[in-house]
């Protein structure tokens, strides 16, 4: 069957004359998928019953099946897992501040990127998804958001994988995204995160998009990067930032570091002096997020003082910073611990809990 992200205007009308069928309908289709969020064939009631089976015949729709909600007690957070057509978990989250409406979309199942504080890598890297995958989490939240008169503002790639490790369908996935036609989110309200892989920030540079770029540095030097992200071995620090500073050039982007403090790690004062200097004179945003505890690993939250200490260093170099302390803002530490937790229920293995 054909995935239906896979089939643009032109593709979708093609599929249409071989079906004997008007091309007119490629229009009421995407409209019903993409704009009103419409994710059954028999939802789309303007169509004939004989073109919707059709459609159900050759076409995948949906590709998600939602196993579990759970949302924060302030009502600011949801976390959304998702059952993929061959049994697979990803995760998805969305932040409610204000009047944003904030996705923060998975582009893997499991990671390969394996980070010392992250949930994801612990169950492993298994596959990437396909462009229907990624966008269907959007179009899944925007109609669970109907509901309430709103929809998703902003999408982030912070939620299970490497985006620049899933190429391909993380460029298609933000084409179909920021389509007027489609959905229709602003570029410039779509992130990517990288762990830092080289060749794929200078690729996306040339794409000619406009989407913000976030590093997930997290250490202030090679030595202390390489212990806690293992691909920090592939690629240098050094490597790194120039490929940032590129895309920051060519796209006119600001760029964003984040930074999670680990206790007795890299939340010294010495480390936020290192960090300064390494950004120095770099039009940048550095987002510190105090650690928080994932089941199974032994690292610790730091302390409010050192967090401050941290923070008045940065200030004092002039390094413009912000700072998570709320817990359950760690996305990009925190998902993928539904998914993890789903199957250790499944497989019968025993829950861990922080720290052990």
């Amino acid at each position: 069957m054909l995935d239906y992200a896979d089939l643009d205007y032109e593709n979708l009308v093609q599929w249409l004359k071989a079906q004997g069928e008007k091309e007119f309908h490629a229009k009421q289709i995407l409209g019903w998928i993409f704009q009103k969020n419409v994710l059954s064939w028999e939802g789309m009631s303007n169509l004939s019953k004989e073109l919707r089976e059709k459609l159900a015949q050759y076409i995948r729709l949906p590709v998600l099946e939602l196993v579990k909600l759970t949302e924060s007690q302030d009502l600011e957070t949801y976390k959304f897992l998702w059952r993929l057509k061959d049994g697979s978990l990803v995760e998805s989250v969305l932040i409610c501040s204000g009047t944003r409406r904030t996705v923060c979309v998975s582009s893997q199942v499991g990671c390969p990127a394996r980070c010392a504080f992250c949930a994801s890598g612990q169950q492993g890297f298994f596959r990437n998804l396909r462009p229907t995958e990624i966008i269907e989490q959007v179009l899944q939240i925007n109609k669970w958001l109907a509901d309430k008169e709103e929809k998703v503002s902003h999408v982030v790639y912070m939620g299970m994988g490497e985006p620049l490790k899933n190429y391909d369908s993380v460029i298609k996935s933000i084409r179909l995204l920021s389509d007027p036609n489609l959905v229709n989110i602003s570029q410039r309200r779509i992130t990517v995160s990288t762990v830092g892989i080289v060749e794929g920030i200078k690729r996306l540079s040339t794409e000619g998009l406009k989407v913000n770029l976030v590093l997930s540095l997290h250490a202030p030097n090679q030595h202390i990067r390489k212990k806690i992200i293992p691909y920090a071995r592939k690629y240098p620090l050094e490597d790194i930032l120039n490929a940032m500073d590129e895309y920051a050039q060519k796209t006119k982007r600001d760029i964003t570091y984040e930074y999670t403090l680990l206790a007795g790690i890299n939340d010294h004062p010495d480390h936020a002096h290192e960090l300064a200097h390494l950004l120095k004179g770099k039009q940048c945003t550095v987002n510190l997020i105090p650690y928080n505890p994932v089941a199974g690993l032994r690292l610790k939250r730091p302390e409010k003082k050192a967090i401050k200490q941290f923070r008045s260093v940065l200030f004092g170099s002039r390094i413009v910073n912000t700072c998570r302390y709320t817990k359950g803002d760690d996305i990009s530490a925190a998902c993928g611990q539904l998914a993890l937790q789903e199957k250790q229920e499944k497989s019968g293995l025993p829950m861990l809990a922080a720290g052990e």
